[in-house]
């Protein structure tokens, strides 16, 4: 006797008697054998749904023509302990109770309140407020030793901040001086509201590139600076609205609609359209265009070649190498990781000693010059609700909101998992949306937590968000003493910072990645990166977005169907294409749905499954033909009214053509709608109903041999699974 070491399935092979006897069970119908002077105690059941008068007519034959020895069996018999288990509905539930679970596992899956159960009154009072402020958490307990390793952290991450500030809001068509009011107010908001322990706050070169774009193409920079100066700072207050609505509401899951893909091609696209950019201050060209495009841009490069100055271009070259170097040593040694942090300010330190020494600007070399000295004006006096550019500011918002809230939650959670904490999305997503809205109000342009920065504050020994106070402080005190000395820092040592922070934003490996786990979601990054460089950064998202949109449903209107097969020796059905060895059952068609069923998918899968069968039909023996449908229904996790339907018409199909269906696993919500559907028909009955495909298989296949026995009144009889 074979037996498989995980399943309780025993193939008996034909021997010599032995020792056995027969026993009827005439109550339950079960023909049970007993191997009595072996080593196996265990029985065995020989599953045969027949009367008891044809078990007793089979008994009483076998018994004397073996003295009552044995059980002669003329073929093998496949044995199985089964229990033919019954599907139930779920318990019952009111329509409200369904509502409130529904809401619950759609807005607040990580469950929140589970941490106020039970607390008397005064605790929940503190325990709310440490929910909105995560400061009041991880305060109380400050000390010392944590404020050492956060002051060297906010100092590095600073001597980064400022030159970057300025360098980014440049990149936006903003003055500089905006980069740093940038690196003011927010980290000190989000200080108090963030839970992430290692984000750096200030501005990103995406949102600053999208941000500049979108409005340039209404209002000039140059012929209108105050109006594009009012529109950033209100298209900043809704980029802070937006995101903040989505903490609140806890519709975090709308920014999953950038995926992996999608953010891979349009960071890759956006780096290569902010390093071209910079050629206008690596170049020492004056007249550049204001388009985006790849071809506009190298158009402008090469008709501008009178322009170019070749002061600039060596002092470009040498300052972006340094940098470059540094980062090299970096990435090489992550311990000397100030190495990086430091350059850029070095950079700028040593290109304004040099530019004011030689007095390199009448030479050719532009410089950012007189910088306003203070701390950031309020400018909720600046916002405009109305006129033509409203629909402008939001759309601007919208986009560059989205953007920054998915960057900054993915470097956050990126530097949480590293460090083993935790950090929630829908507080994150209110911090930063707060911050941004108070941003707004202090002359600060769209803010988020920017890789870069957040690496080196990691890198750094950062504990707390106070390493952004830290920084915070030292952007304030150039604000107020040091700006005069930046009057003489060269243009195109901006632009060297900037093309040396993005270049990181272009991910080979992980391209080739994505290359080889799916194509389609190549194609999709592919769409974003080549959007970006040849239409324009919001048009090339917005294509990858639709493309990833019509991937999604086209699964879910072109839904995967499968035939199954069993794995020989075992009970277990799989996909016949998948496992070579998985063999069909004659008489049996069995397909797994593996997707919910609704209105948009029920016509394909009326129409595959009829296929499915009109296949089998012609490739089945002759001397057999298709009695049962069994659809495996494990992943099909939903159904609506539609897909109720569908099983409808597809039983009244299949009667005609002499085929039974049978469903096998319908999941809570499935099975109750079917039930309820089938109150006034009964098309669907308790015995077409199964747990497991092998259940199903053995009872209708027990069943079929069953009526073919009856008919011979005592044949050789065969029990096989």
């Amino acid at each position: 006797m074979k037996r498989n070491s995980f399943l309780n399935t025993a193939i008996i092979e034909t021997k010599p008697p032995s020792k056995e006897c027969c026993h009827v069970n005439s109550s339950k119908n079960y023909v049970t054998m007993v191997r009595e002077g072996g080593t196996q105690n265990k029985r065995n059941y020989c599953i045969a749904q027949t009367t008891y008068h044809f078990f007793s007519t089979v008994f009483l034959s076998s018994m004397e023509s073996n003295n009552n020895n044995a059980c002669n069996m003329h073929s093998h018999c496949i044995e199985m302990n089964m229990e033919i288990h019954q599907v139930v509905p779920p318990p019952h539930k009111s329509t409200l109770e369904k509502l409130k679970a529904r809401l619950k596992e759609t807005f607040f899956p990580d469950d929140p309140l589970r941490q106020f159960k039970g607390q008397p009154l005064e605790r929940k009072l503190v325990l709310g407020a440490q929910y909105l402020f995560p400061i009041l958490q991880w305060g109380p307990k400050y000390n010392l030793k944590l404020f050492k390793s956060d002051l060297v952290s906010g100092l590095t991450i600073a001597s980064l901040a400022i030159p970057q500030g300025i360098s980014y809001a440049k990149l936006a068509n903003l003055p500089p001086i905006v980069g740093l009011y940038s690196s003011f107010v927010p980290p000190l908001v989000y200080a108090v509201l963030g839970s992430s322990k290692d984000l750096a706050v200030g501005p990103v070169s995406i949102a600053s590139l999208v941000m500049g774009s979108m409005l340039r193409q209404e209002v000039s920079p140059t012929a209108d600076p105050v109006l594009f100066l009012q529109l950033a700072f209100t298209s900043t207050f809704f980029a802070g609205l937006f995101q903040a609505s989505l903490g609140i509401l806890r519709l975090g899951f709308i920014i999953d609609f950038l995926s992996k893909a999608i953010l891979i091609g349009f960071m890759a696209g956006a780096a290569i359209i902010v390093s071209l950019q910079q050629l206008k201050s690596l170049l020492g060209i004056t007249h550049f265009t204001a388009q985006m495009g790849l071809i506009p841009v190298m158009t402008s490069v090469f008709h501008n070649t009178n322009e170019w100055s070749w002061q600039t271009i060596l002092m470009g070259i040498c300052f972006l190498m340094l940098l470059l170097l540094a980062r090299h040593v970096s990435i090489r040694k992550p311990k000397l990781f100030w190495v990086s942090a430091g350059a850029p300010l070095m950079s700028v330190i040593i290109s304004t000693l040099l530019v004011f020494s030689i007095k390199a600007q009448n030479h050719g070399i532009s410089v950012i010059g007189k910088l306003q000295q203070g701390i950031n004006p309020p400018s909720w006096n600046l916002l405009r609700f109305h006129g033509h550019y409203l629909g402008l500011v939001m759309k601007t918002g919208l986009i560059t909101g989205i953007l920054s809230l998915t960057e900054g939650i993915a470097v956050g959670r990126t530097f949480a998992a590293l460090r083993n904490y935790k950090v929630d999305g829908n507080k994150e997503m209110m911090a930063i949306g707060f911050m941004n809205v108070f941003g707004s109000f202090t002359s600060c342009y769209v803010t988020t937590g920017a890789f870069s920065r957040s690496a080196v504050n990691n890198n750094a020994g950062a504990k707390t968000a106070v390493s952004n106070v830290v920084m915070s402080v030292t952007v304030m005190v150039t604000l107020l003493f040091l700006m005069p000395l930046f009057q003489y820092t060269p243009n195109v040592v901006l632009g060297a910072i900037i093309v040396t922070a993005v270049i990181g934003l272009i991910d080979v490996p992980a391209a080739c990645c994505i290359w080889k786990v799916d194509k389609f979601d190549f194609i999709v990054m592919l769409t974003a990166f080549l959007g970006v460089i040849f239409i324009s950064v919001q048009e090339g998202l917005a294509l990858a977005v639709g493309l990833s949109v019509f991937k999604i449903l086209l699964q879910m209107t072109r839904p995967k169907t499968v035939m199954l097969g069993k794995i020989p020796g075992t009970d277990i059905y799989r996909n016949i294409h998948q496992y070579k060895e998985a063999v069909r059952i004659p008489g049996f068609l069995i397909l797994s749905i593996e997707a919910p069923i609704n209105f948009a998918n029920i016509t394909y899968l009326n129409e595959r499954t009829l296929r499915w069968i009109e296949e089998e039909e012609d490739n089945i023996k002759e001397h057999s033909s298709l009695q049962f449908l069994i659809l495996e229904m494990s992943a099909v996790s939903a159904i609506d009214t539609s897909g109720v339907s569908l099983f409808k018409e597809l039983k009244a199909t299949l009667e005609k053509k002499g085929v039974e269906l049978v469903l096998v696993n319908p999941l809570a919500e499935v099975i109750e709608k079917l039930k309820k559907a089938d109150v006034a028909n009964g098309s669907i009955q308790a015995d077409n109903l199964y747990l497991t495909v092998g259940e199903a298989v053995a009872s209708l296949s027990s069943a079929m041999k069953s009526q073919s026995s009856a008919i011979t009144e005592g044949g050789t009889y065969n029990c096989a699974t």
